[in-house]
């Protein structure tokens, strides 16, 4: 007998929240469960780490990122729901160095990460 397959989840704290935390690695077209919203599933469009955000819906250019109820960013560009929500397509409301670190370390640029 084969063992049922377990959908990645991910939390979304408040409703108006528009990313939602992974809690496990996602792979690209998985549907992943939200936990803490009417909101059943959500199909990653990409592969997706664990503590990363990912779109819930459809986030044009410009629009607040919200997590935890409060605009934590904004969009740099279109956001497609289930896209990786990140450095590479939003900008911190409150830290403008933030746009300039890498992608996958977090390290500024300016500091070698081995």
């Amino acid at each position: 007998m084969s063992t049922p397959k377990i959908h990645p989840e991910c939390f979304q704290i408040e409703t108006i929240d528009n990313v939602a935390t992974l809690l496990q690695d996602a792979e690209s077209g998985v549907a992943i469960d939200i936990r803490g919203t009417k909101q059943k599933t959500v199909a990653v469009a990409e592969d997706i780490k664990a503590g990363h955000k990912v779109a819930l819906c459809p986030i044009p250019e410009g629009t607040f990122i919200v997590k935890y109820g409060f605009p934590m960013g904004a969009a740099t560009r279109d956001i497609a729901q289930g896209e990786w929500v990140h450095l590479h397509n939003c900008r911190s409301l409150h830290d403008e160095g933030s746009s300039s670190l890498d992608l996958k370390s977090g390290a500024r640029n300016e500091t070698p990460y081995v």
